[in-house]
């Protein structure tokens, strides 16, 4: 069944109720949803557009930018969601890649994005603020309230999600209307969701953490979200009394253990902390069910296979965990005791978007898929985060691959080679950090010269935190930069134990 229609099922079942509660004080119920998104399908289908044309969205975090994303659904096109931090290399990119039918993007990137959408050839471009506002929502008002929802199977493509590459060419996870549908069901009953909860969204709705697991769970059942344009501990401590869930990052956590106003009288209200994207350090879940009486609830995902483990809502959650694999998930440690985890179910994604070989080799002969990821699974069957095979850095919730960095910095005149880590962070989890070989030319190079070359061409989350000058990298016989060397010598930079 087409997504959107599944969760319309239910959320129409009480069309009056508040989904969505602004900081703003504006209210849109699911009455409101099922109109905008007519309206917005009306408007997108009137331009021409086809089954699994895609639509790439580049906008602040709205209202309607939400009812973008589900008319899309509605409509049995494909939602292309990119970071509004994404900058001209990234975007060039993306657009030359998918081929969108139609871009949407914020009023203050025109002067580097109308250009992009005329070299890419995107035949309809439009504009949408922090408020909505702007040319596709005014092109789109006066459309018809009513659409039929389009048929869409389950193996219909819904969403392509841009993940970094570690060869620097970001690959198209391909997320099917089977996929949404199949992980919305499973967290709703998992974690209990219901229409009596209100969930505080701050999290961003290019990622699948806010678009999939918050906002999909969140109409699946009815419920309403208290809706902050981004992450603010002091707006989130005064919503807590509210609302009954928060979804969030590690960082959420460890900035709102700061404030000394976060008590466990602002909790009382609270059923449900819910962490992911990031690993939660060990002392941060213990200090937050010591200073809140709440014990966070980790679990794991990935843009390929939506949420695949979960500690349980009613039973241990152990820290240092992301729980038991989600009913209906099959995962299993290739490589004995300690391996790659490899995993299977109707959450897992198609393939990526015209690469039929990385697909091929993504995949086990017997259908598993290799997440990169590097864990263990104890007696009881919680699962542990050990490593990542991928080279991953995860700042901040968001994931990183050095080569796309290392790339971009091996560009620069006077720059012979370059090598980038993670290293532990208190409030990012992990903090990019580059070490860089110069030649005799580029000794003038400096830190500053590094961090704004960087800036000009990719999201600010991957600009290195810290650049260091060495005469060599460390590497091994077979030539291979020997990256743990480089962890422990630089171990300690942001105070705290690697």
């Amino acid at each position: 069944m087409n997504t959107y229609a599944y969760f319309a099922e239910r959320f129409l079942q009480a069309p009056t109720q508040i989904f969505l509660d602004t900081e703003s004080g504006d209210k849109f119920s699911y009455a409101d949803v099922e109109k905008e998104t007519a309206r917005y399908a009306n408007f997108l289908i009137g331009l021409g557009l086809k089954t699994g044309d895609r639509v790439a969205v580049q906008v602040e975090k709205s209202p309607q930018a939400v009812f973008i994303y589900l008319a899309c659904l509605r409509a049995g096109l494909c939602y292309l969601p990119l970071n509004n931090a994404y900058q001209q290399g990234e975007i060039r990119y993306f657009l030359g890649d998918a081929e969108p039918a139609v871009a949407i993007r914020s009023p203050q990137n025109l002067d580097w994005t109308s250009p992009l959408g005329k070299e890419s050839k995107v035949p309809h471009v439009f504009t949408m603020d922090h408020n909505g506002a702007g040319t596709f929502a005014e092109s789109a008002k006066s459309s018809s309230a009513e659409f039929v929802t389009s048929n869409s199977k389950p193996d219909d493509l819904a969403v392509i999600i841009y993940t970094s590459g570690t060869t620097g060419r970001s690959k198209g996870a391909m997320v099917t209307h089977g996929n949404l549908t199949s992980n919305a069901r499973v967290l709703c009953n998992a974690w209990q969701i219901t229409s009596n909860d209100t969930l505080i969204h701050a999290l961003p709705i290019f990622h699948i953490h806010g678009l999939f697991v918050a906002l999909n769970t969140t109409l699946l059942s009815g419920a309403k979200l208290i809706f902050h344009q981004k992450f603010d501990a002091n707006a989130v401590i005064k919503a807590l009394p509210r609302a009954t869930m928060l979804m969030g990052v590690p960082t959420f956590y460890t900035r709102l253990l700061t404030e000394p106003a976060f008590k466990r009288e602002a909790c009382k209200s609270m059923r449900l902390f819910v962490s992911g994207s990031a690993p939660l350090l060990l002392d941060t879940f213990n200090e937050f069910r010591e200073r809140t009486g709440h014990t966070i609830l980790e679990r794991y995902g990935m843009s390929e296979a939506g949420m695949i483990c979960s500690n349980p809502f009613e039973g241990e959650r152990r820290g240092g965990t992301v729980g038991k694999p989600l009913p209906g998930v099959a995962l299993r440690i290739d490589g004995g005791e300690t391996g790659g985890i490899e995993i299977k179910g109707a959450n897992v994604f198609s393939g990526y978007w015209r690469m039929p070989e990385k697909t091929a080799e993504e995949f086990t002969a017997d259908g598993y898929f290799k997440s990169g990821d590097i864990g263990t699974i104890d007696k009881e069957g919680y699962v542990s985060i050990v490593g990542r095979a991928k080279d991953l850095i995860i700042s901040g919730g968001f994931n990183i691959y050095p080569k796309e960095i290392e790339l971009v910095i091996d560009a620069m005149p006077g720059v012979i080679e370059s090598a980038v880590i993670g290293l532990p962070h208190p409030d990012f989890g992990e903090a990019v950090t580059v070490a860089i070989v110069r030649d005799k030319k580029g000794t003038a190079i400096t830190d500053v010269d590094v961090i704004n070359h960087v800036k000009a061409e990719l999201a600010n989350f991957k600009v290195p935190k810290s650049v260091h000058f060495v005469d060599e990298l460390p590497r091994n016989t077979m030539g291979k930069v020997q990256k743990n060397i480089l962890r422990e010598g630089f171990s300690g930079l942001y105070s705290i134990k690697v």
